[in-house]
């Protein structure tokens, strides 16, 4: 009898724990780039369910395997759709203006800035997230620094006045017509049509997503300045369903994501660049194929110019889009983190 009583604890125990395991359908960002190939599939597939020794598994795909747009990704969160999602917060910002003040371009020139950027903004976003998204945020990860490819011919940053660009977000397009160029927005899945038609002059993407997709094909110049700042993915969980989990499953994933999704990618985010660079223009170590894109160097002086601009004129009007104290908080914020102030009314 003792030994039935045991095998029947033993069942109700594996009952309950098969019970109490979480299956979360999780939609990541875009799949053939190296920041899901690299760190999003290894977490979700191998990592989390090795840190909650097997209590919380995934089901995984992306937004482009899905065929929806980068921009539904986090209403559709919102709505309950799936439980995880991960995408450029950039692509939301058309749901809040305020979300812009997270990817500032040419305030951080290297990774280490740029993390200490987003931690500085982690309040605000938290805030946007939970009240637009119905969201909680668990993490921040960068792609590298948003450079600018051209299939023109340019030699320093005014030759892209005039000229048709494609820009990687809202802040960012703000900037380049601030600097005498026509903003255009596209799809990172549209860009080589575009480019190869003439439909844009040059486009804004991270230097390693240019190389995985091919941008190199159907462009001549690399400009790489961080006129697009570092588009940021958010990872973010519904509200509703974090509230569903345990206080022992929540400390685990946000550990998770923290320790073995979001250090890595920043971890690795500068010598990226250096390393994509060198790839895409055959100049420096590169570990993969070399390409011949033309390296435009950028003066201090260029950099100096354009970043002027965008705390004199980009900044104050994002902080009137925003409204409310959005720009107060962001000078307290990001602005006390980075030495930069937005002159504001």
């Amino acid at each position: 009898m003792k030994h039935t009583a045991g095998l029947m604890m033993s069942a109700l125990a594996l009952t309950s724990a098969a019970v109490h395991a979480e299956e979360l359908s999780v939609v990541g960002s875009w799949s053939g780039l190296p920041l899901h190939k690299q760190y999003e599939k290894p977490f979700w597939d191998e990592k989390m369910p090795a840190a909650s020794e097997g209590d919380i598994t995934a089901i995984l795909t992306t937004h482009d395997q899905m065929g929806i747009k980068g921009g539904d990704v986090f209403r559709m969160l919102g709505d309950g759709v799936f439980d995880v999602g991960m995408t450029v917060a950039d692509y939301a910002v058309a749901d809040s203006a305020a979300l812009e003040g997270l990817d500032v371009p040419l305030i951080a020139t290297d990774a280490a800035a740029a993390k200490i950027m987003v931690e500085a903004a982690r309040p605000m976003i938290d805030d946007i997230y939970a009240d637009v998204f119905n969201a909680k945020v668990l993490g921040v990860a960068p792609y590298p620094p948003q450079v600018v490819f051209c299939n023109a011919e340019i030699a320093a940053l005014e030759d892209l006045k005039g000229l048709k660009i494609r820009a990687s977000g809202r802040m960012t397009g703000k900037l380049l017509e601030a600097l005498g160029a026509e903003a255009v927005s596209i799809s990172f899945g549209e860009v080589p049509g575009a480019l190869q038609k003439g439909v844009v002059d040059c486009a804004v993407t991270g230097a390693g997503s240019g190389y995985s997709a091919g941008w190199w094909e159907v462009s001549t110049h690399l400009m790489p300045v961080p006129l697009g700042g570092w588009d940021p993915v958010v990872t973010a969980i519904n509200i509703d369903k974090w509230n569903d989990l345990s206080s022992d499953q929540q400390a685990t994933i946000q550990a998770a994501v923290t320790t073995d999704l979001e250090a890595p990618a920043w971890a690795t985010a500068q010598n990226a660049l250096a390393t994509d660079v060198a790839c895409l223009t055959g100049e420096g170590e590169c570990p993969g194929d070399k390409r011949g894109m033309t390296l435009v160097s950028v003066t201090e002086a260029d950099v100096d110019t354009a970043r002027n601009i965008l705390v004199t004129d980009v900044l104050p009007d994002w902080a009137d889009r925003a409204g409310s104290d959005w720009g107060q908080r962001w000078n307290d914020t990001v602005g006390a983190a980075t030495g930069v102030q937005i002159p504001l009314n």
